[in-house]
């Protein structure tokens, strides 16, 4: 099985992250990379592995980025990674193990996130399907992000990934509030009925910071990971904290241009 899987890897000035990434992937004949004019040290690290391809295209949305890739894969299996994801070595064992089942056309893989290497008890990221048959699957937009379409039946597998970003808490904070614009066009322009109960809530503006923050600290167990967990908790609170800031001035700007008129 792990003959015919080509790992899949976005990049964007990822040199703290993809050397550790990579080194999780020396089984793979070939890593397809798709960057999108990164200028730090990341074109130099991918260059110096001979069986990465790479190719460039300019960022316009995370699906079109996707789905470019996966032009580029040629085998039969793809396994799709951020360039901050680690494979542990219980799942490559997994994999290599998997029997050739033609009824599953993808694979569901839980997540472990690291903070400074280390990683917590609990997390807010939903399991990802990750490893699936190229030729059945489709990535679509869905606000800062995006959705894997895969066609037919899917499977969970017990390994995880570790999500381990290293970047400077600068990069992150512009990252979210790219991500956080983003973000707030899906929520005003998604009819109610339409958006999960977590949207809903967010879309509120006062109460989603407070409850991420008991949520990330008491129901997914991080304060029990010391500072680490206190971290992580600080973090998701004020992604949210900065989608209520953007949500009260869109409203506020569009106030303003009503009243004008």
């Amino acid at each position: 099985m792990l003959k015919e899987v080509t790992p899949l890897i976005l990049t964007y000035n990822e040199a703290p992250n993809i050397k550790r990434t990579l080194q999780h992937l020396t089984w793979a004949k070939t890593i397809v990379v798709v960057d999108s004019y990164s200028n730090d040290e990341t074109l130099e690290i991918l260059h110096s592995h001979p069986h990465i391809q790479v190719f460039q295209r300019k960022f316009d949305t995370h699906a079109t980025q996707w789905n470019y890739g996966l032009e580029q894969v040629k085998s039969q299996w793809v396994l799709s990674l951020d360039a901050d994801y680690i494979v542990t070595d219980e799942l490559i064992i997994e994999i290599t193990s998997l029997p050739d089942n033609e009824q599953i056309n993808g694979y569901f893989t839980k997540f472990k996130y690291c903070v400074f290497g280390k990683p917590l008890r609990g997390t807010i990221l939903p399991p990802r399907q990750v490893l699936f048959r190229k030729e059945k699957a489709i990535y679509i937009d869905d606000g800062h992000t995006q959705l894997l379409e895969v066609t037919g039946k899917s499977a969970v597998l017990s390994g995880c990934i570790h999500h381990d970003d290293r970047k400077s808490l600068s990069r992150w904070l512009w990252a979210q509030d790219r991500y956080m614009i983003v973000e707030v066009k899906k929520l005003l322009e998604t009819s109610a009925n339409e958006l999960s109960l977590g949207d809903r809530i967010r879309k509120q503006k006062i109460v989603a910071p407070f409850i991420i923050l008991l949520y990330c600290l008491i129901l997914k167990g991080g304060i029990l990971d010391g500072w680490a967990g206190w971290y992580y908790a600080f973090q998701r609170m004020l992604a949210e904290i900065l989608l209520s800031i953007r949500l009260i001035e869109y409203e506020k700007l569009e106030l303003n241009q009503t009243n004008k008129h």
